[in-house]
């Protein structure tokens, strides 16, 4: 076992790795605000995706910043990334891979395709055919490639970085539910206030900062800190609310399609990266509140009715959050993250 193998790492004191996520999260924030200026709030959700081994879709109209946000983020990361320009005319097969004939073996060998790497940036998903885009339904889930009969496993860390377009652009195609569903959060990026326009003028007018990024960490350590947010403390109760977050979606008479049970899982490691990120080793009622609206909202399916009224996804969360009842219940963490992290038998709750 090496020093900076995950599992060298699962013994280490509590404030040591909560001090190294403090650390890396900082550099990586910093380095992605040098090109996303202004927009600290959709860098943190990026990071809690990250930390959530989750995939994250960007959807904005364009030129705010939603493949500059793919990419800084990409770079920071010293580590193997790609990035797929998404068009009407792309096959699965140049996302996936393929077979090729190899004369001198006299045998088909596979060609690995861009989503063979820890970073793959998709960009304008939308604009690619339904066809194309579930090629990626097996790699987002199941972290493998299946062609011809034969599954290839991908590398770890692995995350998939969408950026869309809005719907009503013309040339898009909607993405189906079941794709929508494995992206862990979904962030719009909106325009800048007039400060941060300005100062993004004066930085990026006569050069691209991209260009000067170089990375501030690596693979080993982030599936370092991704073990460490997997051992973040969860109680009974704020496990119960979660589940009667998600399961109140699915009562919603506005709503042809609630939050499926996968979402439930998205949303309790998001809230795990986003305790992890506040500082603390155990999740409260508020980590929820704070990733439910990115976590969910693009998961819900408006009824016509609900769509006629202009009600929106994020509107029903919110009012949600007020209905559902908070555990009033201690929370009692009893050093429960320090015991998993020093326990050499623990399993890693997901």
């Amino acid at each position: 076992m090496t020093p900076g193998s995950p599992s060298a790492n699962s013994h280490a004191p509590v404030d040591q790795v909560l001090g190294e996520l403090h650390g890396a999260v900082q550099r990586i924030a910093a380095n992605v605000e040098r090109v996303l200026v202004g927009k600290p709030d959709v860098v943190r959700l990026a990071l809690v995706t990250l930390l959530a081994e989750g995939h994250l879709l960007v959807e904005d109209v364009p030129g705010v910043g939603k493949t500059s946000l793919a990419k800084a983020l990409a770079r920071s990361i010293d580590c193997t990334v790609s990035r797929v320009q998404f068009t009407p005319d792309l096959l699965p097969s140049d996302i996936t891979g393929s077979s090729i004939y190899n004369r001198q073996e006299n045998d088909f060998e596979f060609r690995p395709g861009p989503i063979f790497a820890n970073i793959v940036v998709g960009d304008e998903i939308n604009r690619a055919s339904p066809k194309t885009q579930s090629a990626l339904l097996e790699c987002m889930e199941e972290h493998q490639v299946t062609v011809d009969g034969n599954t290839y496993p991908l590398g770890a860390p692995f995350m998939v970085i969408a950026t869309q377009n809005p719907i009503e652009m013309e040339g898009t195609y909607a993405l189906p539910e079941a794709q929508r569903d494995r992206f862990t959060a979904r962030v719009s990026i909106g325009y800048p206030d007039p400060q941060a326009e300005l100062a993004m003028v004066d930085e990026h007018a006569g050069h691209n900062p991209l260009d000067d990024l170089r990375p501030v960490s690596d693979a080993a350590q982030i599936l370092r800190l991704v073990e460490a947010v997997r051992r973040v403390h969860l109680s009974t109760e704020v496990r119960r609310y979660a589940v009667e977050l998600v399961s109140a979606t699915r009562r919603l008479p506005e709503l042809r399609l609630g939050a499926s049970p996968r979402s439930t899982l998205h949303l309790v490691r998001a809230a795990r990266a986003q305790a992890a990120l506040a500082g603390r080793d155990f999740v409260v009622p508020d980590d929820i509140h704070a990733v439910s609206i990115p976590v969910l909202a693009h998961r819900l399916v408006l009824t016509a009715e609900a769509q006629a009224a202009r009600r929106s996804p994020a509107e029903l969360i919110r009012a949600l959050l007020q209905r559902v009842p908070v555990p009033t219940a201690a929370l009692d963490p009893s050093a429960a993250f320090v015991r998993s992290m020093n326990n050499n038998n623990a399993g890693t709750p997901r």
